[in-house]
This record gives C-alpha cells, sequence and structure tokens, in this order.
C-alpha cells in the first residue's frame, strides 16, 4: 500500500496515553444502563515478530480495538486535527484497547490492517470512490470489496536472498555495486516523518524527493557502517539498479495487507491489478 502513504497519514505525532486500558462498560449517572462496547481482534500480519522486546505487541499475532463510535467521527471531522494531519493517528489511538501502545509506533502493515478493520466497522465493507483509467483516463465510480483481500507475512525473502537479522532489520547485497545494505521495517512514525517531508518539498516548490526520502528511512546501515555521513553518500549516489533492489527488497520483507482487485474500465474495457486507493472517501464515505 506504498502509493497510499500520503493520503491518510501525516504530521504531526500523537503522544500516547499511558494510563490503564479503558473499562469496557458504560453507564448513565443512574447506574440503570449499561452495556459492553463491542471489541474485536486484528490479525496483525507481522505476528509480531519484528516489535523489539520492550513493545506491547513483541510476538502478538493480533491486536484488540473496540468498533468506531460517533464520538470518533467527530476525528474524522475536526477541521483542526485534519489540517495538522494527525485525525487518523488519533482514530487509531482512541479505539486501541492497551493504551500503551502509540499509534506512530505500528509497523506499517500492521496499521495498513487496522485502518481497513476500523473502516470496515465502521461504514462497512463496500468502498465505493472513482478511479482514473490508465490508459484512457476517464475519470469513473468504482466499488471495492474491503473483504476481498489478503495478508503477506514477509515469508517471500529468499527470492532476493534476504537475510532476517531477526531485530527488526534485513540485509541484502546490492547486485551493481555488492555493497551490504541492512534495512529496517518502517513504522507509522516514518511515514508520518515522509508525509512532512514532501508537504515540505511542496511548499518550497521543490522536487518531491520521495524515493530519496523513503531510502533515508529505510537504510540502518552500509557495510556495518551506520554513520550518518556514510549512508547519505550511498543515498545521494546509489545507482537505479541498486535502489530498485532495496526497494524491491523491502517490500518482500515487510509484512502487510494486499488490498490488489481487478479494474475493468467502463469505456475502453483496460484490464489491470490495481492496489484500492485509499483516498478520503475512505473514511468519510458520504462526505
Amino acid at each position: 500500500m506504498s502509493r497510499n502513504k500520503d493520503r491518510l497519514g501525516g504530521g504531526m505525532q500523537v503522544e500516547p496515553d499511558t494510563s490503564p486500558p479503558p473499562a469496557l462498560t458504560q453507564q448513565n449517572n443512574s447506574g440503570d444502563f449499561s452495556f459492553v462496547v463491542p471489541t474485536e481482534f486484528v490479525e496483525l500480519p507481522s505476528k509480531g515478530l519484528y516489535y523489539p522486546e520492550e513493545h506491547p505487541l513483541h510476538h502478538q499475532e493480533s491486536i484488540e480495538i473496540k468498533q468506531m463510535t460517533a464520538k470518533e467521527e467527530d476525528l474524522l471531522t475536526s477541521k483542526t486535527l485534519l489540517k495538522k494531519g494527525i485525525a487518523i493517528d488519533r482514530l487509531i489511538q482512541n479505539l486501541i484497547v492497551d493504551r500503551r501502545i502509540r499509534p506512530d509506533s505500528l509497523l506499517v502493515g500492521d496499521r495498513n490492517a487496522l485502518i481497513i478493520a476500523i473502516r470496515k466497522s465502521g461504514y462497512g465493507a463496500d468502498y465505493n470512490t472513482q478511479l482514473t483509467c490508465p490508459s484512457c483516463a476517464t475519470a469513473q465510480d468504482k466499488s471495492f470489496d474491503l473483504n476481498d483481500f489478503s495478508v503477506y507475512h514477509g515469508d517471500k525473502i529468499d527470492q532476493l536472498k534476504i537475510l532476517d537479522q531477526h531485530d527488526g532489520t534485513f540485509l541484502t547485497e546490492l547486485p551493481k555495486t555488492k555493497i551490504k545494505v541492512r534495512f529496517q521495517l518502517l513504522t507509522g512514525r516514518h511515514e508520518n516523518d515522509l508525509a512532512a517531508g514532501m508537504n515540505h518539498d511542496r511548499k518550497k516548490n521543490q522536487t518531491e524527493r520521495i524515493i530519496t526520502r523513503q531510502l533515508r528511512s529505510m537504510i540502518v546501515s552500509v557495510n556495518d557502517n551506520s554513520s550518518a555521513e556514510v549512508v547519505n553518500y550511498l543515498i545521494e549516489n546509489i545507482p537505479s539498479m541498486d535502489s530498485r533492489h532495496l526497494r524491491l527488497a523491502y517490500k518482500l520483507s515487510a509484512p502487510n495487507i494486499d488490498l490488489t482487485q481487478h479494474f475493468i474500465c467502463n469505456e475502453c474495457d483496460y484490464e489491470q491489478d490495481l492496489e484500492v486507493p485509499l483516498t478520503a472517501d475512505f473514511f468519510w464515505p458520504d462526505r
């Protein structure tokens, strides 16, 4: 879901609520009415394998979330939160039962799984949006089924001889320069930083440095050297063949939700498997 990074996230970090998990039973002041707030468990694509030991999701295969209510819809319509780019982070923070978990500490694939589950519980699995045909450029309405997805656990790393370092990082050798690069899986915080960086480029009327910013977030060390000077030198001078290899290595290593579905153009009959676009319609279906 890499192309959707800059659409639903981005912006400032959200401070975690470190208080104990909330009680799931609510009642009015007179005490004569109570009910259990519905919750569900969402499978984590990472299975908790790539979180550090001190993280609440370390080796946890699922995460418990409450279902979205009108209170959360207020977050999604808050002009202040939307302007700051933190509406989705606040939404996730409100719905995770274990308040020790920071939304920006979630791995991107796990975060995507949560966003899809939250959307389905709040508005259903039918997602209606507008697409532009890649062939004839005709804009048209399209309906997607959010139940039609697969979970990728990062189990194809052998295709590029990627080595799992079992500490949340992976090692790969670049095909052209033969440099060994260790890279990490990105979190919500990295996504937010990338979105903020691209917004900065736009405001300054500069070329958006999407690829180099992604590489800078991913790379941990170069030939076992983790100094910023060495990492930056590689990023500024890496051959395109090696850059492509590294980005493919990351894609194969990163657990995620695959929302690819088949698209047929109503005008020119063009067909292609497309990633479901997470536009504003995703959480604002009636806007």
